[in-house]
């Protein structure tokens, strides 16, 4: 257990002294948990890891390496205690229609979406569309979403960057792997060239630039999360939220919804 928060500590970039200062503890005593030549509670363990900002499933890790039982359970998508939860997702994900939004986990497979996303696939090899979907790689993947991403290198590197975000928070190897095989993604030959994106948003959001059957859009995200899930699925679920970052983007997307049933 000292080892594995310690391994978070330096990952938080935080001295002894600064995390024993915030946790209201000696350095010596924090010394000796992470050496292992003291055995910290359970509420120290997690005082410690809430100062860290270490997420839910490593803190039942943690708990498990300290000889304590989880605090934080997991569960089926399709248990009955998580269907308030879902019931909110689905809400969420129709009431933003006839914009696209999808629901993903921690490793960005997709897990619902609304009927404005369908319309934005066209043309993807089906291989990719097959369960587990993830996300990134049918954004960027020379088969996916990228030979029609007319910012396909400044969006490659937006969504690396969050990506290498998501990797500092959670330390999670399933993401590092992935990373590494979407930077490894060339950018399509074919790829439609359209620089700069929105100027009007720029270094607040990098639009989406993507060519459909009616035209060229331009989408910005949101992420919501929920705030204080006490099940670490719900934890890890995140809806991707996209809106049209002009007015043409606005009536082609209501025009391809309009066109689906």
């Amino acid at each position: 257990m000292g080892a594995l928060l310690r391994e978070w500590r330096q990952r938080r970039r935080m001295s002894q002294l600064n995390l024993a200062c915030e946790a209201e503890i000696s350095s010596r005593h924090l010394s000796f948990i992470e050496t292992g030549r003291s055995q910290p509670s359970r509420g120290m363990i997690l005082q410690l890891a809430d100062h860290l900002r270490i997420p839910p499933r490593e803190k039942n890790t943690l708990l498990a390496a300290g000889g304590f039982a989880s605090v934080y359970p997991e569960r089926n998508l399709d248990d009955p205690a998580l269907a308030a939860g879902l019931k909110a997702v689905e809400l969420v994900l129709n009431g933003h229609e006839p914009y696209p939004a999808l629901a993903i986990d921690r490793h960005w497979t997709l897990m619902a979406a609304n009927r404005a996303v369908a319309p934005l696939l066209d043309g993807i090899d089906p291989s990719l569309l097959q369960p587990p979907v993830n996300v990134l790689r049918l954004s960027l993947h020379p088969a996916g979403l990228a030979p029609r991403i007319g910012n396909a290198a400044e969006w490659k590197a937006h969504i690396l960057h969050r990506l290498l975000q998501q990797i500092d928070a959670t330390a999670d190897e399933v993401l590092m792997a992935l990373y590494k095989e979407l930077s490894n993604y060339p950018l399509p030959a074919g790829a439609v060239r359209r620089t700069p994106a929105n100027e009007h948003y720029s270094g607040v959001a990098v639009p989406l630039q993507l060519e459909t059957s009616s035209g060229l859009v331009s989408l910005i995200s949101t992420t919501m999360v929920f705030g204080t899930p006490l099940d670490i699925t719900l934890s890890e679920l995140a809806i991707e939220s996209f809106f049209p970052a002009d007015d043409a983007s606005a009536g082609i997307l209501r025009a391809l919804a309009g066109a689906k049933p």
